[in-house]
């Protein structure tokens, strides 16, 4: 954590990206969603996210995120 305060700490301008609600915007392959799937009353669904309750979803969206922002990490964007 000290290492990014002292990334950004000389910034002129910040903005932050809310993690939590961004695990949902990843989408789950086709072929995975029947992994997900879950079983109530009304029955039997697949998320066509990701949830927060599977195992890798951290590094998921982190793998995510390196991809998305591929050459300008460290640059002007800090993950």
């Amino acid at each position: 954590m000290d290492q990014l305060l002292q990334m950004v700490s000389r910034a002129q301008k910040l903005s932050m990206l809310d993690g939590s609600s961004s695990y949902n915007q990843v989408n789950v392959d086709l072929v995975d969603r029947e992994n997900t799937a879950f079983t109530t009353p009304w029955g039997t669904f697949m998320y066509a996210r990701i949830p927060f309750v599977l195992s890798n979803d951290g590094a998921t969206f982190q793998t995510a995120m390196d991809v998305a922002f591929m050459g300008q990490v460290n640059k002007f964007v800090v993950i």
